[in-house]
């Protein structure tokens, strides 16, 4: 992973999931993060007017770019050999993220999280979240008041469904070799109502995927995936937690109120999203 893309509109939370990203980048050895600003003018909302441009869009540009400046200069001093590049366009984020990552062969997404409740979590969301559910390449979503843990111990959570077929296994052993971390595989259920009779085969071919990585394996009785999921984490010493948020079942869709989009906003814990 040598080329690492942070998102940031600038805030408080976008800084810290930059620094985090410089120190994950050191870690990896990686070449450079690319910090990418998406604008737009912002319009009207009153019902009783008819929309109306706020801002000059040279006047928006400019503050856009000042922004990245300013913004660039407050991380550089925690950069050390890595490059920090920038790129500031005129799009929104879901649109534009796309394009530049193939531009710059971006490897990782890393983006800071902001809660705000659950009418937020449930209606709006966050960018992060967004992004996590249409991008291609993992995202590294970093909670607030996050500080960068050297990645030790990583954690797997698992279904043990189609594993061959859903689990995104370069991507994984890529953090591993690079890291030399501990694999943790964990497996959350209440009153076994996801075993089935295929799941100890499953379970078997999980561990063929990742066959010299020696994983260890756990399973959790629970009815809070989230709560068990940070307990586990707290336990363990987990610096960082892989999700795979699957189309169909134990993650079923990303975006409603899902097991990876609550983690998202309450893992203190750094939480990478890889698609399968």
């Amino acid at each position: 992973m040598n080329n690492i893309l942070v998102p940031t509109d600038y805030s408080e939370v976008a800084k810290k999931a930059a620094l985090y990203a410089l120190k994950f980048a050191g870690q990896l050895h990686a070449s450079k993060i690319v910090l990418y600003n998406a604008y737009q003018q912002p319009i009207a909302t009153d019902a009783s007017m008819t929309p109306v441009e706020l801002i000059d869009f040279d006047d928006m540009k400019m503050i856009a770019e000042t922004g990245m400046e300013t913004f660039k200069a407050a991380i550089q001093p925690a950069a050390g050999n890595i490059a920090i590049e920038t790129v500031i366009e005129y799009t929104t984020l879901t649109d534009g993220i796309q394009d530049i990552c193939a531009a710059n062969h971006i490897d990782v997404i890393v983006m800071g999280v902001t809660g705000g409740g659950a009418v937020t979590e449930a209606l709006i969301g966050s960018s992060a979240v967004n992004v996590a559910r249409h991008s291609t390449l993992p995202v590294i979503v970093v909670p607030p008041n996050t500080e960068f843990s050297e990645i030790k111990n990583v954690l797997l959570a698992c279904d043990f469904r189609k594993v061959v077929e859903t689990t995104p296994v370069k991507p994984i052993k890529t953090i591993l070799d690079e890291t030399k971390a501990k694999l943790f595989v964990l497996n959350i259920d209440h009153e076994n109502r996801n075993f089935s009779p295929d799941t100890p085969f499953e379970s078997l071919m999980l561990d063929t995927l990742f066959y010299g990585y020696n994983p260890e394996y756990h399973f959790i009785d629970s009815t809070s995936f989230v709560d068990a999921i940070n307990d586990f984490a707290v336990d363990k010493n987990i610096d960082l937690i892989i999700t795979i948020p699957k189309k169909h079942g134990f993650f079923d869709g990303l975006f409603k109120r899902s097991h990876t989009k609550e983690l998202a906003f309450h893992s203190h814990v750094p939480l990478m999203v890889i698609h399968d």
